[in-house]
């Protein structure tokens, strides 16, 4: 491709890289600190439930390596400006985001809430810049191209 990409779609792929990178982090971390989350979520529920602790460490990891797979197979796409990709890392960042969400429900241990809130802001700037209006101008003669095919 011949287009320049602008620092918006730069900024955009590093910060993916960084999500990716937080998200690694806290998968390993999940196996350090198993016995404080299983702590933490048994603490959030009552003491007659029969309920079984969850198995934090394969979720984490599952998470950890469709993010760095589906990222990095759509950035191919991104960085030459086909803007499906645009679209789809949009997605995964809205979804990234409710997962992470969704983790602090159980009360994770503090280490765990930092990793989170990195990752939330994060994953803001990635959607931020994947909307930015040199983003979407990068990626918008692709879509036309993609019109006007016969």
């Amino acid at each position: 491709m011949s287009q320049q990409r602008p620092g918006s779609v730069m900024a955009a792929i590093w910060l993916l890289v960084a999500l990716v990178v937080l998200s690694g982090l806290t998968a390993v971390l999940s196996v350090v600190f198993k016995d404080d989350l299983i702590d933490a979520w048994a603490t959030s529920e009552s003491a007659s439930s029969s309920v079984e602790p969850p198995s934090f460490v394969p979720v984490a990891f599952t998470l950890f390596i469709v993010l760095a797979l589906l990222a990095g197979v759509l950035v191919m796409f991104f960085r030459d400006g086909v803007n499906w990709a645009r679209l789809a890392l949009t997605a995964l960042g809205v979804m990234m985001g409710i997962a992470t969400l969704a983790g602090l429900r159980v009360h994770p241990p503090t280490l765990f809430w930092a990793l989170a809130v990195a990752a939330l802001v994060v994953d803001a700037g990635v959607v931020g810049f994947l909307w930015h209006k040199d983003t979407r101008a990068f990626c918008a003669p692709h879509a036309i191209e993609a019109d006007t095919r016969p």
